[in-house]
């Protein structure tokens, strides 16, 4: 049986219906979230919960997406619009009921990167394909020069894992042994990987049979419509939410860090462009390919979009494919925002989180009161291997600050933007890996001062417990800092440092290493970028000032010297703060 469907008679739906159905299908995505996390092997996807499921109609839009990952908004959509015929170009693929597909190839549809691994199975009614239902998780190792295989040095696709087509890892409801042994010799964990695995399958059954009892309970034509209902809702909203961006072209520039020594920043440059209630982003003007894994294929572009322009313009917008068909993107090819295979791609949610930054700067200037100021905007993976009772890949995105709002402080510790990851906790790392955390804590001043100050960054230290431990990561802003807005100061920078306070410190040079040997004993430090601060630091209040030094968030020095509040005894010295302020022209 073919991927091709037949359309049922149209049946009218009245909105009542339309938001039980549209409830009912975010219901079967986030069970079959909660299938996936709960059976799980790593604890990368049940406890970090790095991993997203989505439900998609016949003709392979998306309908329904649990609130997961950003970055996998749309991520799916590739091999399901290759199965279902939606993406042309590409052989038709025999599709038979109780199939389930898998690929992670990012050049062809697969997801972002290699070690997000794709399923998709679809939704037989007894007589047609009648929706999809996907997953998407990432795995902590598919073999690749690094163990973790996402490595931010690579320079090659070929460098950072298998490279998996779309092929049928169960075929009419039996498992593809020779699909499922190639994959699982190409891990440095088979066992793990094979529990993952088998958690995705299950998952995917588990929302097609979901979908398939809507079908059963109100109809496929009702199902349909309503389907279609939602998609025209989303465009209609986003539409609603343009339509009130005043016209014109806004452009904005940021930088990544060096993708190596002695070699330029690639500049990210996005033009935001509004006519009426049309929208359209176009990065003419964005930088070379890099020489490194920080290159964004068009999913993981799109993904990034799609997530800045909900956030910025409308967050009530359903995340399906009315909106983001309704989505103009263009961006030069060979840039670092359309490369060519096998440039590499491990680490593009390092440029993904740029994008953001750009085109959020962008919309300031037609939004001024709604958008932050820079956040963290960096990804901060870090990864350990090494050996224990096993052989063990501990992988790890550590949060940082949000960016200040116009009417508050930024959050503390928190992902930002594409990522929406837990952290470890500390009793399951310590449990699993032969790794101690020695401390996890905020960074006092790492948020960039002003009327609301920037978010705080994290700093976690990690005791190495056993032998043959290397160290890889990705991770951005490590020298240019996230901005502050309307005069407020920037936040810190991130940095890692192996063996901090010893005579043989070390800080690495950059945010993207691999290999880096660690002696049973070693600690190393990672600390993630502050935010940047929003309004003039000398407008603040002195109360909220006083309140950030007893919490440990701002040092007395930073008071003084950036918030124009001197304390002493543990309270403000109203004299000597009244005389710096009116010093400076900000009496008050």
């Amino acid at each position: 049986m073919s991927a091709q469907h037949t359309a049922e008679t149209p049946a009218q739906v009245d909105p009542v219906t339309v938001q039980v159905i549209g409830n009912a299908l975010l219901s079967v995505a986030e069970e079959a979230g909660t299938v996936l996390r709960r059976a799980s092997y790593s604890t990368n996807i049940k406890e970090r919960a790095d991993c997203s499921t989505a439900l998609f109609d016949a003709a392979g839009r998306l309908i329904a997406q649990a609130e997961h990952i950003p970055i996998h908004m749309g991520s799916m959509a590739g091999a399901v619009g290759r199965l279902s015929g939606r993406i042309a170009g590409y052989e038709q693929v025999v599709v038979e009921p109780g199939d389930v597909f898998i690929t992670n190839d990012p050049y062809a549809g697969g997801g972002t990167h290699l070690p997000d691994i794709t399923m998709v199975a679809p939704v037989h009614d007894g007589r047609r394909i009648v929706g999809w239902s996907a997953n998407i998780a990432h795995h902590s190792d598919v073999g690749g020069h690094v163990p973790g295989s996402n490595s931010g040095d690579s320079h090659s696709l070929f460098m950072e894992g298998l490279r998996i087509p779309l092929v049928k890892i169960v075929s009419r409801g039996r498992v593809v042994d020779d699909v499922l042994a190639f994959v699982l010799l190409n891990s440095r964990l088979p066992e793990e990987r094979y529990g993952d695995l088998l958690a995705q399958q299950s998952a995917a059954a588990v929302g097609a049979q979901r979908l398939l009892e809507l079908h059963e309970k109100y109809g496929g034509a009702v199902v349909t419509a309503c389907s279609e209902a939602l998609l025209d809702y989303a465009e209609r909203r986003l539409a609603l939410a343009v339509s009130a961006v005043p016209d014109g072209r806004y452009t904005a520039t940021d930088w990544l860090d060096r993708d190596r020594p002695g070699e330029d920043r690639i500049p990210i440059v996005a033009t935001v462009i509004v006519e009426g209630d049309r929208i359209a982003l176009d990065f003419a003007g964005t930088g070379r390919e890099a020489t490194v894994a920080v290159n964004v294929v068009r999913s993981a572009l799109e993904a990034t979009v799609f997530y800045a322009l909900k956030a910025a313009l409308d967050p009530g917008i359903p995340a399906n494919g009315g909106f983001f068909d309704a989505v103009a993107i263009s961006a030069p090819e060979g840039s670092i925002l359309n490369p060519r295979p096998p440039a590499p791609v491990a680490a593009r949610t390092d440029t993904c989180q740029r994008v953001v930054d750009a085109v959020f700067a962008a919309l300031a200037q037609a939004l001024p009161d709604r958008i932050p100021a820079g956040s963290h905007s960096s990804i901060t993976y870090v990864n350990f291997s090494g050996l224990g009772d096993d052989f063990y890949v501990y992988p790890e995105v550590v949060a940082g600050g949000a960016g200040a709002r116009p009417d508050a402080d930024g959050l503390d510790a928190v992902q930002v933007h594409i990522t929406n990851s837990s952290n470890l906790p500390i009793e399951s790392l310590e449990t699993e890996y032969p790794l101690m955390v020695e401390a996890y804590e905020l960074v006092a001043d790492s948020g960039g001062p002003g009327l609301q100050r920037g978010g705080l960054a994290i700093r976690r230290d990690i005791r190495i417990l056993g032998d043959g431990a290397e160290f890889s990561a990705h991770a951005d802003r490590q020298s240019l800092p996230p901005a502050g807005y309307a005069g407020g100061g920037d936040g810190t920078p991130g940095r890692f440092t192996v063996r901090p306070g010893e005579s043989d410190e070390i800080v690495l040079p950059g945010g993207r290493v691999s290999g880096v040997v660690l002696r049973r004993g070693d600690v190393m430090r990672v600390q993630s970028p502050g935010a940047g601060g929003f309004g003039p630091p000398r407008r603040r209040d002195p109360l909220l000032v006083l309140r950030d030094v007893q919490d440990g968030r701002v040092t007395p020095e930073s008071a003084r010297a950036d918030y124009g509040v001197v304390i002493a005894d543990g309270a403000i010295d109203l004299e000597a703060t009244a005389a710096l302020r009116a010093h400076d022209g900000h009496a008050g």
